[in-house]
């Protein structure tokens, strides 16, 4: 059995070829090749952190994969990572383990801030400019890695956080990268200035409010992974012209889309996959709001692990 560690990962990794694998894990997802395992989840309250296991396989595919990943949302000021775990390998004919890829995390945190970045760019108004950034912590700084590399030069950025300091720091990471980006003061203000909205918190009560949701927006929104998150107003998902989803059953269940699953079933979300495959529409205009709701699915994972192994 093959054991690859974080190096090893990094130093395998394709950026151009993820970004097509996990474009084609969506749309296998959506279109029912893929065996996606419902999602396995533990939650640890007093130390503000939880374990979500996914596991599938894409029909054809040689391997199956299942993965492990952790997030403890007080590890930083402790000086660690939010984010750890691995992934498992094993043949889809023997059953027999084939790679350990200790990637700590990264590899989720890339697969998601991929999937964020070609998800919003899909649902963007054409006309888009400012992008607004809400969390400060690792997958801020993937959405907005992933999103300047796809898009270069098209976006000005900002991040708000609940800690100034935290935002500024972002920011700095991120100038490195070579993004034109700035801290938000002002939620509300930076919500109605926004265009593009990208939420990235393991909030459990909403932070963005319908009312400073201006039309024409799109939101991508990451955290919610987990009964009991949010980060939208629930009466913005009402409003909304269109809802996106990466997968129907677990965005109602324990996605952004839980808390209106019993009171919006005449407009179901669509799944991204379905829109990338071209069989549903996506933007019904430039004055939309948009909101697609990303949980994470095992295809994105099984897809990004075969482009470190191949």
């Amino acid at each position: 059995m093959r054991i690859l560690d974080k190096d090893d990962i990094q130093n395998n990794f394709d950026f151009d070829k993820a970004v097509e694998a996990i474009r084609m894990a969506y749309i296998s997802a959506s279109t029912d090749n893929a065996s996606i395992a419902p999602v396995g989840h533990l939650s640890f309250p007093d130390n503000n952190g939880d374990c979500h296991i996914k596991s599938g396989h894409i029909k054809g595919d040689d391997f199956f994969v299942i993965k492990i990943a952790t997030g403890f949302y007080d590890n930083p000021s402790l000086g660690r990572p939010s984010s750890n775990g691995v992934m498992v390998v094993f043949s889809a004919t023997s059953g027999e383990p084939v790679a350990l890829l200790k990637d700590e995390g990264w590899l989720t945190d890339m697969r998601t801030g991929i999937g964020g970045a070609i998800t919003t760019i899909e649902l963007a108004p054409n006309n888009a400019k400012n992008v607004l950034l809400i969390g400060t912590g690792l997958q801020c700084r993937f959405q907005a890695d992933c999103l300047s590399r796809l898009s270069p030069d098209i976006y000005q950025y900002s991040v708000w956080g609940r800690s100034l300091r935290n935002a500024k720091k972002a920011c700095e990471d991120l100038s490195s990268k070579g993004l034109d980006i700035k801290p938000a003061t002002d939620l509300e203000e930076g919500v109605k200035k926004a265009d593009i909205i990208i939420t990235t918190t393991p909030s459990t009560e909403y932070i963005v409010r319908n009312s400073w949701v201006s039309d024409s927006t799109h939101i991508t929104a990451i955290g919610a992974d987990s009964l009991g998150k949010q980060e939208l107003d629930t009466d913005l998902l009402h409003r909304a012209d269109l809802l996106v989803s990466d997968l129907n059953s677990q965005s109602l269940d324990h996605g952004e889309f839980q808390s209106i699953k019993e009171t919006r079933s005449a407009l179901s979300p669509i799944e991204i996959g379905n829109i990338f495959n071209k069989t549903e529409g996506g933007r019904l205009s430039e004055k939309s709001v948009t909101i697609a709701d990303l949980t994470g699915i095992a295809p994105q994972d099984i897809a990004i692990t075969g482009t470190v192994l191949l």
